[in-house]
């Protein structure tokens, strides 16, 4: 393909059409973005922290500490820090692709140590394994099962509180019945209601069945760091595994996730080599337990740990702790004025920074809680969805949820998020909404 000359009616072609998709593209950096579990932070001198900002020299990968030198030193220290916060003595990890990698390696890792024949002999060397997971967790569970060859039916879900949290007796009840359990995978933070699943209670019974328990934490895990919020994970140091992603709450840009095993027996490595000897030779000159490739199931790997360690160098864990307080602060906040607000109605008190809520037009306000209202009240979101979009004035969320209609989900997690935004939102939405 021709480069061009910059001063060719085919260079400002480019330039023209580079500056029409840059307009295109949404700020998730901006402070009235709701819609996701992450966004983006303009920084004082006004420069976005973006994965293009990291200026690398020259493409990098770290499976071996010789192309990556600093990366893999500097992965280690990462996954050191936030093992202590889960509270493990030591342990295991890597940063890979997203959360939903970092549960299909605790899916593997888990049937592995359950069944490490299968590694070599396939599922012919394994009876019926079972799974259990909550019906609120993350849809990644299941594609996991069905990614390994575990089957989708063999992922048992475990009902939930009307606060969206696993029932642990309903979990033992299904145990029981199952065929040859293996893991339990336990949530904390889910992704519509910010359900944490009581740990400590489910940790008791994987001890009493000898079962791996993996902590889906990707969303809720930040509340480690705060001394205020972090009982909501209450028991997570009790996982045999845990999945935590920093480009959530934290917000690094993307993708940032880390997967963390208590485990000092090489588990990892045991479960995911391949022994490439033209990459993972054993007699070199350096100590090759810095050789990380051979436990991820990728070869080549961004080194992702850096956006972590240089957001945790320039703010600190203080102001990374202040960060998640004051996230929550503002979703209490929000959740105040909507108690107060006529038309807008809880779907039910936030655990986290999830603040689910209907808005009800005044055309429907004179209707009992019937199936007629909840059948014209589930049409009300999209639109109003739609005419926030098209008007550009900010982003939230929309869903049902089981039998309930279509309500907001607002995320809460930006910084620069004020009181006054959360104002606006309640009335940009009613201003959207009120001739429905």
């Amino acid at each position: 393909m021709d480069s061009g000359n910059r001063h060719t009616p085919m260079a400002h072609y480019k330039q023209t059409n580079v500056l029409f998709i840059l307009l295109c593209i949404y700020s998730a950096a901006h402070p009235r973005f709701f819609n996701q579990l992450y966004g983006g932070e303009r920084w004082r001198d006004g420069a976005l922290l973006n994965d293009g900002q990291l200026h690398y020299r020259g493409p990098q990968t770290q499976y071996t500490y010789e192309v990556a030198p600093v990366f893999t030193v500097m992965e280690k220290a990462v996954l050191k820090k936030m093992i202590e916060m889960i509270g493990w003595e030591d342990g295991d990890g890597l940063f890979n692709a997203g959360g939903s990698l970092s549960n299909m390696y605790a899916v593997n890792l888990a049937r592995f140590r359950h069944c490490p024949d299968m590694k070599e002999c396939g599922m012919s060397a394994s009876p019926r394994l079972v799974l259990f997971t909550s019906q609120e967790c993350h849809y990644s569970i299941t594609k996991a099962a069905a990614f390994l060859g575990i089957g989708t039916k063999n992922v048992y879900v475990v009902p939930s509180d009307e606060r969206g949290k696993m029932i642990p007796g309903a979990l033992e009840e299904l145990i029981v019945k199952g065929a040859q359990p293996f893991m339990v995978n336990a949530t904390a933070g889910t992704t519509v209601l910010g359900a944490f699943d009581p740990i400590h209670q489910i940790a008791d019974i994987c001890e009493k069945y000898g079962l791996w328990l993996h902590v889906d934490a990707c969303w809720g895990g930040a509340a480690l760091l705060s001394k205020k919020h972090r009982d909501l994970l209450k028991g997570i140091h009790r996982a045999n595994s845990v999945a935590w992603n920093p480009h959530k709450m934290m917000m690094t840009c993307l993708q940032c996730c880390a997967f963390m095993v208590r485990d000092q027996t090489n588990l990892l490595q045991h479960c995911n080599s391949a022994k490439a000897s033209y990459l993972f030779q054993v007699d070199k000159f350096y100590d090759v337990s810095f050789d990380c490739g051979d436990k991820s199931i990728q070869c080549s790997r961004k080194p992702d740990a850096f956006k972590i360690w240089l957001l945790w160098k320039a703010l600190g864990t203080s102001r990374l702790a202040q960060r998640v307080d004051r996230a929550l602060a503002m979703a209490q906040y929000l959740t105040q004025q909507i108690k107060g607000r006529e038309g807008f109605r809880l779907l039910m008190e936030p655990e986290y920074t999830n603040v689910c809520f209907w808005y009800i037009p005044p055309s429907l306000r004179h209707l009992p809680d019937c199936p007629e209202l909840w059948e014209k009240l589930h049409k009300v979101a999209p639109v109003i969805k739609e005419r926030m979009m098209k008007k550009g004035s900010l982003m939230i969320g929309f869903q049902p949820h089981g039998d309930r209609a279509n309500f907001f989900r607002m995320i809460i997690i930006s910084p620069q998020v004020s009181t006054e935004d959360m104002d606006f939102v309640l009335e940009e939405i009613q201003s959207l909404g009120q001739d429905l």
